[in-house]
């Protein structure tokens, strides 16, 4: 049975034994759905959807670490393998999140709604994220080192507030497009085969899921090892595990792939173009 031990410096870098079969539990899930995602950009050649996919892996090989740490709690690189890799993930979602909203507003043609230029909506969000994947990782790897652990947990904690500010400030971006469509809508959005609400709402749904969970890691840090969700596993599966795993599934179901074909100029009917030569 699997014991609870310290590093040999006498430090215990785990609160509790990892539970081996939650771990799993959660590797299969992210696994099945990183499987159908890759399966879908192999499919319909969508490659701004690759980092989500990515996102997965980074869960996958968290998850697996864990299963791993089970029975190697006196051993510090598993311990940091796990943290930044689960931690890193939802980071990877942002930018593909990021850059379909400025493929949604393309899809019906409501450039002029949008609050920045089109060329900017998704350079903006996708540096935010960059930013916030670099300061995330940069304070992740110092918190290997002990001298390092506490300015490490604060560069952390720094990135995950940017991360969330970003979020509110994308969910703002994206709400106030939706309402001046509302109040002047394009020709584009009475065809029914433009499905750009549908998938408006499941960037919402998703921004929601990564912003709480983004709020648990803040509140994580910020009460240090000994605070009550690095003590008590149940935190990380219910506050990360879960909405990433529902986030995966959402973007799945509402998957962007029929944005393609608006994404593109639509050639012009042939008696068209005999005019337009004329």
């Amino acid at each position: 049975m699997a014991e609870l031990e310290p590093l040999q410096s006498g430090y215990y870098v785990w609160k509790y034994v990892p539970s081996m079969v939650a771990a799993v539990i959660f590797l299969i899930l992210f696994l099945i759905a990183t499987l159908f995602h890759f399966w879908k950009i192999f499919r319909v050649r969508i490659r701004f959807t690759l980092p989500f996919a990515i996102g997965g892996i980074f869960e996958i090989i968290g998850y697996a670490t864990r299963i791993d740490s089970h029975n190697n709690t006196g051993k510090l690189m598993p311990y940091c393998i796990q943290a930044v890799f689960i931690l890193l993930g939802p980071a990877l979602f942002a930018a593909s999140v990021y850059m379909v909203l400025a493929r949604i507003i393309r899809s019906v043609h409501a450039e002029q709604h949008s609050v920045l230029p089109l060329n900017w909506v998704t350079k903006t969000f996708v540096l935010s994220d960059v930013v916030t994947f670099l300061v995330q990782a940069g304070g992740s790897g110092m918190m290997v080192s002990s001298s390092l652990t506490h300015i490490g947990q604060g560069i952390v904690i720094a990135g995950l507030a940017l991360q969330v500010v970003s979020f509110c400030l994308f969910i703002v971006t994206a709400y106030v497009f939706q309402t001046r469509m509302r109040r002047n809508p394009t020709a584009e959005v009475f065809d029914n085969d433009v499905p750009w609400k549908q998938h408006l709402y499941s960037l919402y749904a998703i921004s929601a899921l990564i912003v709480v969970r983004s709020i648990f890691r803040v509140v994580e840090y910020a009460m240090g090892n000994d605070g009550y969700p690095l003590t008590n596993e149940w935190t990380l599966y219910l506050f990360d595990g879960v909405p990433m795993f529902a986030a995966m599934v959402i973007f799945a179901i509402w998957y962007p792939s029929d944005l393609k074909s608006f994404l593109v100029e639509k050639p012009l009917p042939m008696s068209e173009t005999i005019q337009s030569k004329a």
